[in-house]
């Protein structure tokens, strides 16, 4: 018994959101593209660090963010574990809305477009519509968020945007931002 060829639309290949979805919705897809959360926030805070994640270079462990982001995932809420379905890693479920913890709101627009994405993926995948909460729980803060067209044509645009940093062979050029001295990639960038 012969399997039969994946046939797939030419137009679907050509956009990275179609091939994600096709990716996430069935896995036989020719070309799969995938996109985590953590993808859409470093794409949104520094597409070089991205670049890095995507070619699978180790990041330093033992970075002073890195391990408060850690911390504050195991005992923000009671330490619940992530709630995985297909490419999302969802932080936590709280009454029905996807709740992502941040350490900081610092970076609160990376952090807005990952749950963002969380939403999107939920919609458009799982035709699940749900809202969201960016919680910063050592600062007391929580931010809804709601999935609007807009904000769903953002998400759109940086899967485009992801997709064209990842497939790229060279890294973007480094670029200083005040968070870069307590980045994990810093050595990577500036030394």
């Amino acid at each position: 018994m012969t399997e039969e060829p994946v046939h797939e639309n030419p137009a679907a290949v050509d956009d990275p959101v179609e091939r994600l979805l096709a990716t996430a919705r069935d896995d036989t897809t020719e070309t799969p593209f995938r996109v985590t959360g953590v993808m859409m926030q470093y794409y949104h805070a520094c597409e070089r660090e991205l670049w890095f994640v995507s070619r699978h270079l180790e990041i330093d462990r033992e970075n002073a963010a890195v391990v408060r982001g850690t911390r504050v995932d195991d005992t923000a809420y009671g330490g619940r574990e992530s709630k995985h379905l297909g490419m999302i890693a969802l932080d936590l479920l709280e009454d029905g809305r996807v709740v992502e913890v941040k350490p900081s709101s610092k970076l609160v627009e990376p952090a807005r477009m990952q749950l963002a994405y969380y939403l999107w993926y939920l919609d458009r995948v799982a035709d699940i519509q749900r809202e969201g909460v960016l919680a910063h729980p050592r600062e007391r803060k929580r931010e809804s968020v709601v999935l609007t067209d807009d904000l769903a044509e953002r998400v759109e645009e940086s899967i485009r945007g992801i997709h064209a940093v990842v497939t790229s062979d060279t890294p973007p050029s480094a670029k200083e931002k005040p968070f870069c001295p307590s980045c994990a990639y810093h050595d990577f960038c500036w030394c």
